[in-house]
């Protein structure tokens, strides 16, 4: 059985609003237009999704802290996952809400992890444990990163799907230049593996790396043509990335397909990947 994430929820924000992006990307729609969020999960719940993931991928302190909102951490946890909920709720229950744990510092980078990097995560985990089904650790680029995350989700007594991102040039390979394989040497405590926001072609040639592990395996990819060098700096946002137009439901769905023909039971969408996409993902692999 192949189950069904949901798809992008920060670029299906965007899309969906009249403002500019900021920084803070997804997080600012939690602040300003939490309807909107709630919105887009029922939408990606009517698509067929089985899974909502939490609008929390940026919440972080070092996100807060330098435009002064530190102090609505743990609120816009707590509404953030209150939302996926009723979301789930409204659609018949039957569904399950991933507890978002995007990486510290920002998306793609190879940061060193600061020493209280485990506990800003088991903090983010000690909000969320009493609403979320899972935890899904999302687009980590280095082992580091990985691990860090990983340890800071253990022991809330929920499972913890690692998802990792690779270079779009060469899916063997983490963001960080490491080998994806080294990933499989230490996935104890991990209950699925998958690899995310990556370009689809690269996800492909990273599930052949991974799809041989005794773990569930999975697949999200992103709809950019590329991760261009100034969206990793500081302070940056979604205006530097170009979307692609050739990623169609129905193209997006053929690589889904491949995925699910090399172990891939865990299917999703990420940047980009709107409802459409996934409507189209349960049609055929449902």
């Amino acid at each position: 059985m192949i189950t069904i994430l949901d798809g992008g929820m920060g670029q299906e924000l965007v899309a969906r609003s009249s403002t500019e992006p900021t920084p803070l990307w997804a997080t600012q729609g939690m602040l300003d237009q939490p309807a909107l969020v709630r919105a887009v999960h029922d939408d990606f719940f009517a698509a067929g999704a089985m899974v909502a993931t939490t609008n929390t991928y940026a919440t972080h302190h070092d996100r807060l802290i330098p435009v002064g909102l530190d102090d609505q951490f743990e609120t816009l946890h707590r509404t953030a996952c209150q939302v996926a909920c009723a979301a789930r709720d409204a659609a018949g229950g039957g569904g399950r809400v991933a507890g978002a744990l995007g990486p510290l510092f920002g998306s793609y980078r190879n940061d060193p992890m600061p020493v209280d990097a485990v506990g800003r995560f088991d903090e983010i985990c000690r909000l969320q444990a009493p609403f979320v089904d899972l935890f899904l650790i999302e687009t980590a680029s280095s082992i580091a990163q990985a691990r860090t995350a990983v340890a800071g989700a253990t022991g809330h007594g929920k499972p913890i799907w690692l998802s990792v991102s690779v270079d779009d040039g060469d899916g063997t390979l983490l963001r960080s230049g490491e080998p994806l394989e080294k990933v499989l040497n230490w996935t104890d405590g991990v209950d699925a593996l998958l690899v995310n926001c990556a370009t689809p072609e690269a996800v492909t040639v990273a599930l052949d790396v991974i799809k041989g592990m005794d773990k569930a395996v999975g697949a999200y990819a992103n709809g950019f043509t590329e991760i261009a060098p100034s969206f990793v700096a500081v302070d940056a946002t979604v205006r530097s990335l170009s979307v692609r137009h050739d990623l169609t439901p129905a193209a997006y769905a053929d690589f889904a397909e491949a995925w699910a023909n090399k172990g891939a039971t865990i299917i999703g969408g990420c940047c980009e990947v709107g409802p459409a996409h996934i409507a189209e993902l349960v049609r055929r692999l449902t």
